[in-house]
């Protein structure tokens, strides 16, 4: 055998031989997310049968809550209008949700708990979710991207849990009490299902949440030098737009002050997020002006 063809040998194994080392590279971190994956369906697994535990307070309390004129929201939203008689009007103060929620499956009541019940867990275990993020990311992140972003979990979580306040107090019972209360005809009787109620108070509660998670996103695009603060400050009068869009459907009343409620907190995320693009931007600048200056000497 020729050298010319002894080389080319040596070269096609040692491409087949750096092949097999990046397949099995893949599939070594395909396993390694399956475990990760595996340890948080077992947690949310244990919290949705803790939750049984306590399935009538999760149902009557926490779900048919914000259909109870009772609830806390609508009692701090009466104090408000009786303090401020003219700055709010009297349509701000909601006593009465005319709305009847019925069941129209066999095993409607008992899928409802099952649901709410893993509703529940799914909730209570984002932290340990982000857990198990942050541990199956970390080995890839340089240790100055480690240190920087060791609170990941915490701050991501303490977000989630903000917006999911946010959302169940401000955002769900208003949208609630629009809901109910709208109609199109005096003729036709508003009438919900149990699986209407439950999809609407879940998406509205845990959608919040996922939205007050802007800064945890802003914060990773501005890490890749996908997003700046110059885009987003020049774009920040179309955001102003969609936010008092997304404001003035959710509120039930005309009155401002309703709306700037619900619109007030999606401002302040978003000049949060401003604020943590600029830093890392300013950041970067900074280590890239002392890799020049280094490299200059």
């Amino acid at each position: 055998m020729s050298d010319n063809k002894k080389r080319d040998l040596i070269g096609a194994i040692r491409e087949k031989g750096k092949a097999l080392e990046a397949e099995m590279s893949f599939f070594d971190h395909i396993d390694v997310l399956r475990k990760h994956l595996l340890r948080s369906l077992l947690v949310i697994v244990i919290l949705t049968i803790g939750a049984f535990w306590f399935s009538d307070f999760i149902f009557n309390d926490l779900i048919m809550g914000p259909k109870n004129p009772d609830f806390w929201t609508y009692r701090m939203m009466c104090k408000m209008a009786a303090a401020w008689p003219n700055l709010i009007s009297s349509d701000f103060c909601i006593t009465h949700i005319d709305a009847k929620i019925i069941n129209t499956e066999m095993a409607g009541q008992f899928t409802l708990q099952i649901n709410a019940c893993v509703m529940v867990g799914i909730i209570l275990g984002i932290p340990y979710i982000l857990f198990e993020l942050w541990l199956f990311i970390k080995p890839a992140l340089h240790a100055n991207e480690r240190k920087s972003a060791s609170n990941f979990v915490v701050f991501a979580s303490t977000l989630f849990f903000i917006g999911i306040l946010f959302g169940y107090y401000i955002v769900c019972p208003l949208s609630v009490n629009f809901l109910t209360n709208f109609t199109v005809s005096p003729d036709i009787q508003n009438t919900f299902t149990i699986t209407s109620y439950l999809s609407s108070v879940s998406t509205l509660t845990i959608g919040s949440g996922i939205i007050f998670q802007l800064p945890v996103v802003i914060y990773i695009l501005s890490k890749f030098g996908i997003m700046t603060p110059a885009f987003m400050r020049s774009t920040r009068r179309y955001a102003a737009v969609i936010i008092l869009i997304v404001a003035a459907v959710v509120t039930p009343t005309a009155d401002v002050i309703t709306m700037m409620v619900v619109a007030f907190p999606l401002f302040i995320l978003y000049e949060v997020s401003i604020f943590i693009s600029a830093n890392i931007e300013r950041k970067r600048n900074k280590e890239q002006y002392g890799v020049a200056k280094v490299n200059k000497h």
